[in-house]
Parts: C-alpha cells; sequence; structure tokens
C-alpha cells in the first residue's frame, strides 16, 4: 500500500474530526480575506479625507475580525489536540496488541527491538499530522480564496493563479516519490543507530574495556555516516523544492509590483485596491512558502505511516474459533513426521521427528548443542509451527486448535525471558484475579523465593526492572519458574531453568518441580544431570532426529 493511501486510511476513523478543522480553516479563511477588503475600504475613505462612522464601523470590525480568527484557529488547535491523542492511542494498543502475537518465523531475521522502537514514529506522526491539518488547510483555503479575490480585481490575476497552481503541481509531482524514498531511507538508517546504542546499554560490562570501547566508536561512526548520507540525499529534494520557490517569489513579486502599479497608472484599479490586492498576493506567497516548507514535514509524517504500517502488515498467529470452554484436564502431545527449518536456504533442524507424550510424564531432553532440544521444546510449547509434518494435541491437530487456548494450559521457561518493569506480583501473576492467595504462597516455597522476598522492605510489592540488581540472576530465574506454574499448568516446557542456581538450591527446586503428587507434565532440557536422574523418559537428539527414546 502507498504511503499517501495508509495515511488516508488512518484518518478515516477521525473523519468529521477532520472535516471539522477543514471546516474552520475555511471559515478563517473568508474572514482573512474579507480583512483586505476591510482595509481597502478604509484606505479610500482616508483619501477622500473625512473621517465618518462607517471608517470607525470598518475598523471595529476589521479588529472583530482579527478576534474571530484567532477563536477559529484555537477551536481547530483543540480538535487537533484530541486527534493526536486518539493516534497515540491506538498506536499504542495496536503495538501492544500485535508484537506478542507475531507468527514467530517473522522475527527470524528481525530485531524484535527494533520493531518496538518504531512506535516512536508514532509521535511523529502526532505532530505532523496536527501541522499539516492546521498549516496546509490554512495554507491551501488561502490560496485558493486568494486567488479567487485578485481575479475581482482584473482578469490578469487569473493568469497569476493559475501560475501558480501550476507550480505547485510541478513540485509536488516531480518531486514526491524521490522525497519519500529519501525519508524511508533517512528513518532506515536512524533506526539501525538507534538499535545500536541499545546493544551498547544492554552490553555495557562487554565495552568497557578500551578496545572494545574502540570498536563501539567505530561502528557508531560508520552508521552516523550512512545516515548523514541518507539525510543529505533527502535534504537535496528539499533544497531543490525551495530553490524553486525563491525563484518564482523573486519573479511574481517583481512581475505583480510592475503590473500592479502599471495598472494603478492607468486608472484601471484605485490605490485602495492596489494595496488590498499586495496584501493578498503576499498572502498567497506566503501560503505557497508554507506549503513548500512544510513538505519535509509531510514526507515525515508519510515515512512514519509507513514505518508503523510495516509492523502492522505482519501476519499474526491463526486463532481458530473453538468451545472456550473445553478444558484440558491432562495433555498428551503427538507428533508424525515433523520437519522444521528457520529459512529454506538452510537444512531443517527438526528432521522426520516422531514422537508421542502421555499426561504425567517427566522427560529429559539431552543432546549435543545444535541437536535440536530448544527447537523440539518450542514447537511443543506452540511457539514454532512445522514446515510439514502433523502436531496433535490431544488427539486434535494443532492447526485446527485455538493456541491461546492451549497456551492457557502450558508453563514454560523459555531462554531470553526476563523479569519486566513491575512490581514482583505483577511479574508472577500478572494481576491475574483468578490466582488464589494459597496457591501464590504454594508457588513462592516451592522455588525458594520467600526468604528473598522476606529481606525486601515492600515484599511482593517490591518494583522490579530489567537488568535490576536488586535481585541476583538465580533469584530472577525463580520468579519466571514461579510465574510458569502458578497457574497449576496442565504441562510444563521449560529450557535450563536452574542453570544460575546453586547445586543444593536447584536439587530443592527441581524436588518441587518433580514431585510425583503434581500431576503435569514436564519437558526439560538442561545441563543438570540431577533433572536427568529424577525424570522418568530420556530422549537424545542428534542433527534434528531422534536417536535414543529411553524409560528411566
Amino acid at each position: 500500500m502507498e504511503p499517501l493511501s495508509r495515511f488516508y486510511n488512518l484518518l478515516q476513523p477521525d473523519r468529521k474530526d477532520v472535516l471539522q478543522v477543514f471546516f474552520y480553516a475555511i471559515f478563517a479563511g473568508l474572514v482573512s480575506l474579507s480583512l483586505p477588503l476591510g482595509i481597502q475600504s478604509i484606505i479610500n475613505f482616508i483619501q477622500a479625507g473625512r473621517v465618518s462612522i462607517s471608517w470607525i464601523v470598518l475598523i471595529i470590525l476589521v479588529v472583530i475580525g482579527v478576534i474571530l480568527v484567532g477563536i477559529l484557529s484555537f477551536m481547530q488547535l483543540r480538535i487537533t489536540e484530541n486527534l493526536q491523542q486518539k493516534l497515540f492511542v491506538r498506536s499504542s494498543f495496536e503495538f501492544a496488541s500485535r508484537l506478542p502475537k507475531l507468527k514467530p518465523e517473522i522475527l527470524n531475521n528481525v530485531n524484535p527491538s527494533e520493531l518496538a522502537n518504531r512506535f516512536f514514529d508514532t509521535l511523529i506522526l502526532q505532530k505532523g499530522t496536527s501541522k499539516l491539518l492546521l498549516d496546509f488547510s490554512a495554507a491551501l483555503l488561502q490560496i485558493i480564496f486568494g486567488l479567487l479575490l485578485l481575479s475581482l480585481y482584473h482578469p490578469f490575476f487569473i493568469v497569476f493563479g493559475l501560475l501558480l497552481m501550476g507550480l505547485l503541481y510541478f513540485i509536488f509531482r516531480f518531486s514526491y516519490h524521490s522525497g519519500v524514498e529519501t525519508s524511508l531511507t533517512e528513518s532506515k538508517y536512524k533506526y539501525k543507530s538507534a538499535g545500536w546504542l541499545q546493544e551498547i546499554a544492554r552490553n555495557k560490562f562487554s565495552f568497557k574495556q578500551e578496545p572494545n570501547f574502540n570498536f563501539v566508536l567505530q561502528k557508531n561512526d560508520a552508521l552516523v555516516q550512512e545516515y548523514l548520507a541518507a539525510r543529505e540525499k533527502h535534504f537535496a529534494i528539499i533544497k531543490t523544492q525551495f530553490t524553486q520557490l525563491i525563484i518564482f517569489k523573486v519573479i511574481i513579486t517583481a512581475s505583480l509590483l510592475s503590473i500592479g502599479g502599471y495598472l494603478v497608472l492607468q486608472q484601471q484599479m484605485n490605490i485602495g485596491q492596489f494595496v488590498a490586492a499586495e496584501i493578498v498576493i503576499l498572502l498567497v506567497i506566503n501560503s505557497v512558502e508554507k506549503i513548500i516548507l512544510g513538505l519535509e514535514t509531510f514526507y515525515d509524517v508519510l515515512t512514519a505511516v509507513e514505518k508503523i504500517g510495516q509492523v502492522t502488515d505482519m501476519p499474526l498467529e491463526q486463532e481458530v474459533i473453538v468451545d472456550q470452554k473445553k478444558v484440558f484436564s491432562t495433555i498428551a502431545i503427538e507428533l508424525e513426521n515433523v520437519i522444521f527449518q528457520y529459512s529454506k536456504k538452510q537444512k531443517p533442524i527438526l528432521n522426520g521427528i516422531g514422537l508421542h507424550i502421555e499426561p504425567g510424564e517427566r522427560i529429559f531432553l539431552s543432546g549435543s548443542n545444535g541437536s535440536g532440544k530448544t527447537t523440539l521444546i518450542r514447537m511443543l510449547s506452540g511457539l514454532l509451527t512445522p514446515i510439514s509434518g502433523s502436531l496433535y494435541i490431544n488427539d486434535e491437530s494443532l492447526d485446527t486448535l485455538n493456541l491461546n487456548h492451549y497456551r492457557c494450559h502450558i508453563g514454560s521457561v523459555i531462554q531470553g525471558e526476563t523479569i519486566f518493569e513491575g512490581t514482583i506480583l505483577e511479574n508472577i501473576t500478572f494481576n491475574n484475579e483468578a490466582v488464589l492467595a494459597e496457591d501464590l504462597k504454594w508457588i513462592i516455597n516451592g522455588v525458594q523465593l520467600s526468604s528473598v522476598i522476606k529481606k525486601l522492605p515492600k515484599g511482593l510489592e517490591t518494583k522490579l526492572y530489567p537488568n535490576d540488581h536488586l535481585l541476583s540472576s538465580s533469584d530472577a530465574q525463580k520468579i519466571l519458574l514461579a510465574r510458569s506454574m502458578v497457574n497449576k499448568p496442565s504441562i510444563l516446557f521449560f529450557e535450563d531453568p536452574t542453570h544460575a542456581m546453586d547445586n543444593d538450591t536447584a536439587k530443592e527446586v527441581i524436588d518441587f518441580i518433580l514431585n510425583e503428587k503434581h500431576q503435569w507434565t514436564v519437558v526439560v532440557t538442561s545441563k543438570n544431570d540431577y533433572w536427568k536422574s529424577h525424570c522418568n523418559r530420556e530422549i537424545f537428539m542428534e542433527n534434528g532426529t531422534i536417536k535414543l527414546d529411553l524409560k528411566c
């Protein structure tokens, strides 16, 4: 979809607000252009050398007109402020609802942080849209009404109007696509540079050493150079447009002053008409200048819409509508000849996997790095879908299953998950009111968190931040484990969930998770062999296939 079409569709829900802005702009434009007529009449009275009630009334009307234009401008400002707030809210919820639901394969070659950063284009969209609606609408209407008014003074001004409209079309027609393309390229490198700054912040300890710090600056310099080159190309478009405007202003100003003066000398216009016409001409030329200078804002808005649109265009996971009241008291999983690969150019990560998991089993996945363990766990948990083959949950194909419904019955700790900014309680329960107090106490004790929480001044209400030094990596891992089990799911999928814990603590946590009184199924991969000694089944993987499937 073209950026201009995206922008039009974006404003469709607020069509009434936009029309109101244009209505006030039309009214304000008519009032503004009546002012030169009032000034013309006042000058005529002054030339006549007499003071009258009419002259005083005209002055009062002109002042009232100025006040009215100010009031109308304030009303426009109020509407565009509401529009900005709506754009922010819609964009925020669009990102919040889409990012967790994107198809996992979409993120294989994309930095998720870069996608989230595109939300900041909403700020550009807010300010830019407001400026376009206020300034562009006022400028365009002022040009149209001004040309209509000038045509009443002399037919020559009709030719001036046609030339002016032709200029605007010429500038827009021949620079629109290049302006948008260079703006998009500039934005691309801007976000690359921002992404690198995020990497610096995330790996701040690695970059403290002098050689590493030099690398930081070198890469930043390379990214900045790319941005500046792209920015310079975009500025070249703006510079060309502005140069055309200056040439036009010089020619038009000189021509109109000369011809206007000639018409006065030939007595085809009086002094009052000449002054009024020149005021209108200056208003029109200033409006043209405002539009030309505002084209950069126009390009920024279209770029922001396109960048946001690229995120909203990304496909989401399919959700099949099924009976939401169905409850999985137990879960059995079966895979038949499952094949998975991240791209067609790579060899399959999983190749012909056949597997059956019964409810209540404790399964330990083993194998060397790259054998497919992590991919298999993510496949079983519904994060990845097979390229070919079938995956059944309780004899129901994953293709016909509501993934959200399935995920409500599983718990997982996947590599890369972290605590988020919020309280410990929020990090464990997500403020789910269905979590009972006794269940919360049970899981906190089970993962050895109670002693940690007791030491904190605000207990469960202690505020946490990503990479927070308030908690050790071991304690953060306990919170992730508590999060995965607090709802007592039917099946658990773990990727090395105790690697940050000392041996004694890890054994206590593992004993709790694998306790026979818990009916859940457990599928785990870990470097800690204590898991293996307490599981009743071991699956050994090699090169994306299951080599051994042993009962323990």
